[in-house]
């Protein structure tokens, strides 16, 4: 019964080899393979979290390869695990049937699924990682599994794209091994994700600014996938991937795991008691201040649509992050809430992006009228656009209204400078959305009818997984008050 934890991981990885390697020709037998492959490891996935809800988290626990006595390739489910491996394996099989129609038009799709089965696989196993050490094999995995989807394409832009990807993260982790080396050496013997930290008093004793030079060290190195300012600058460059990749990367796959690594150093190795009120906290939580309103701004300066929302990703994974160096249970609950909600958001805006790129248009300026001949497209865009400003009752304002509680709620002086920040990024994100959606349905220039008359909503393939998104993040923001709840019983520890 252990080892069925190990499904939702290695299923995913081993049916995209076996795509890798047939290469089937029937595009028909190709989609349903790819689809029935992402359903089957959503299903064994949310068994997984429903069998560890009800009977514990020692009840899947199990390890996968053991190096030595005391390293391990290791497996469990704790809370934590819970949030983030629900979002993924609710949002991936969505995103797999929009994908489906998408890489029609792009070629190559048997190579593309295979690797985007494998991404899926190890996504599922960072999420579920018990330890450090586990964490870090599939954080560095990720990148490999992700790179050829960055690169599909193979022309210059995404060759550049790719070598900025992977440059960025192999540093990034690099820097992240750091602290978990010093995690290991001043910790209590293991690195498994313990709530509260895993350092021992005694052998920190007299070592405190060397412990927080490496945490600091480790926060940014983690930073790198989530997008932190100076370190952000891969994630625009990305955005030449097909946009089901754009929209993975920026909701649920890379950027999200660096949060999640990011929730798990600070909360469940370093320990939010031993961070809080030293200088690597203020370090760390000015850093994302100033990424909330660099994001924000360079968006609604951004003319181009990816590239505008590559941006507000790294604003709002910016959001998540200074809730999360709040290092209270406040700030855990904030961040995590924003994580869902934004996981939602994100990933229907690009889908709607990608509709909007087959039919020829990029940049804001010339998506005069399309709110008509775009109705279903722009529907869903218009509702995760307000949904991210925060209006509510959409599932924004539940984790900006978190962030805000956590924020108010710490004694450190600097959370007000981020409260601040996220007030004015609000205001930002607002013009650089509402200008979007103000085109769409109220034009303003001189229209061509002829070239708007060729314009057309995509197929139901598409449509469906984008009316699907909208209506599950809207009824998930109306069952808000469950969702917090359940994120506040992680971020007091008990789950």
């Amino acid at each position: 019964m252990h080892r069925f934890l190990t499904l939702p991981i290695l299923v995913p990885m081993l049916l995209g080899l076996v795509l890798l390697v047939a290469q089937p020709k029937d595009r028909r037998v190709r989609s349903i393979y790819v689809t029935a492959s992402a359903l089957v490891t959503s299903v064994l996935s949310f068994l997984c979290i429903l069998i560890t809800y009800a009977k514990g988290s020692a009840a899947l626990a199990c390890i996968l390869v053991r190096f030595s006595e005391s390293f391990s390739i290791s497996l469990r489910i704790d809370g934590a695990s819970m949030v983030y491996g629900a979002i993924v394996s609710f949002l991936w099989p969505l995103v797999t049937v929009y994908a489906l129609d998408y890489m029609s038009h792009e070629g190559h799709e048997s190579r593309f699924f295979s690797f985007w089965l494998m991404a899926y696989g190890v996504v599922l196993g960072i999420a579920y990682s018990e330890d450090f050490l586990s964490l870090y094999f599939f954080y560095e995995l990720l990148t490999l599994a992700t790179l050829p989807l960055v690169m599909h394409a193979m022309d210059e832009k995404a060759r550049y794209a790719g070598r900025k990807y992977i440059i960025y993260s192999l540093s990034g982790a690099a820097f992240a091994f750091i602290g978990i080396v010093f995690l290991l050496n001043y910790g209590v013997g293991h690195l498994n994700f313990t709530y509260g930290g895993v350092l021992d008093p005694a052998r920190v004793a007299g070592s405190e600014s060397t412990l927080l030079v490496a945490f600091v060290a480790a926060f940014f190195g983690f930073g790198v996938k989530a997008a932190l300012f100076p370190f952000h600058g891969w994630l625009p460059d990305a955005s030449v991937a097909p946009t089901p990749v754009s929209a993975l990367l920026h909701a649920v796959a890379v950027v999200k795991a660096g949060a999640f690594a990011v929730l798990r150093l600070i909360y469940f190795g370093f320990g939010a008691d031993f961070l809080r009120g030293t200088w690597a906290q203020t370090v760390v939580m000015t850093a994302t201040i100033i990424t909330i309103v660099y994001g924000s701004a360079r968006s609604l300066r951004t003319p181009h649509l990816k590239r505008r929302l590559a941006f507000s990703t790294v604003s709002n994974l910016s959001y998540i992050l200074f809730a999360l160096t709040l290092m209270s249970p406040a700030g855990l609950v904030g961040g995590m809430t924003h994580m869902v909600y934004h996981a939602f958001t994100k990933i229907t805006r690009f889908c709607c992006a990608g509709a909007i790129l087959h039919q020829g248009r990029e940049y804001v300026y010339e998506l005069e009228d399309f709110g008509r001949v775009m109705p279903v497209v722009f529907g869903t865009f218009t509702v995760s656009s307000f949904a991210l400003i925060g209006v509510p009752p959409l599932g924004g304002f539940a984790g900006k209204w978190m962030i805000a509680e956590g924020a108010v709620a710490s004694v450190n002086p600097l959370a007000y400078a981020g409260l601040g920040a996220l007030i004015l990024s609000t205001l930002l994100t607002t013009l650089y959305l509402i200008t979007i959606v103000a085109r769409a349905y109220f034009p303003i220039g001189e229209l061509d009818r002829a070239a708007l008359d060729q314009v057309r909503d995509p197929g139901w393939a598409m449509k469906v997984p984008l009316l699907a998104l909208t209506a599950s993040g809207v009824l998930l923001a109306l069952c808000s008050d469950l969702v917090i709840g359940f994120l506040q019983l992680v971020g007091q520890g008990v789950l």
